[in-house]
């Protein structure tokens, strides 16, 4: 793979539940729209869980998740093709932390934190 190794965590407090956010992070009907213009591959679970496999497009550039683990509190995702890492995620009520590492091109920190800005928007909009 090209690319940089690149490592990022970041944590922001959200005004959501636990439960909120968990869904947000494990339901694809849900993570498809607060993470437009990604797109994600067709036939996905209700909810996600290990072993789960599905491809999602920046644009040109796929990258292939694995669902590794999915607990109450935290997700864990392999990612390969556009990035070689993992991607993992932690909340709680009012918080949720994003951990992320991976060779890639790709600037991860960069999109990680548009991710997670736009997690809270679509968050706080869904709460009213």
């Amino acid at each position: 793979m090209l690319g940089t190794f690149q490592h990022s965590s970041l944590r922001i407090e959200l005004a959501a539940s636990q439960q909120q956010i968990r869904e947000s992070l494990v339901c694809p009907a849900q993570f498809r729209q607060w993470l437009a213009p990604q797109t994600f591959s067709a036939g996905l679970p209700d909810h996600l869980q290990p072993g789960t496999v599905f491809t999602g497009w920046l644009g040109p550039v796929a990258i292939r998740h694995q669902v590794e683990q999915v607990e109450p509190n935290g997700i864990r995702l392999l990612l390969s093709q556009g990035i070689d890492g993992f991607h993992q995620w932690h909340w709680g009520d009012g918080w949720v932390q994003s951990s992320l590492a991976g060779v890639s091109l790709l600037p991860l920190n960069l999109g990680q934190t548009l991710s997670l800005l736009r997690l809270r928007y679509f968050l706080t909009n869904q709460a009213r």
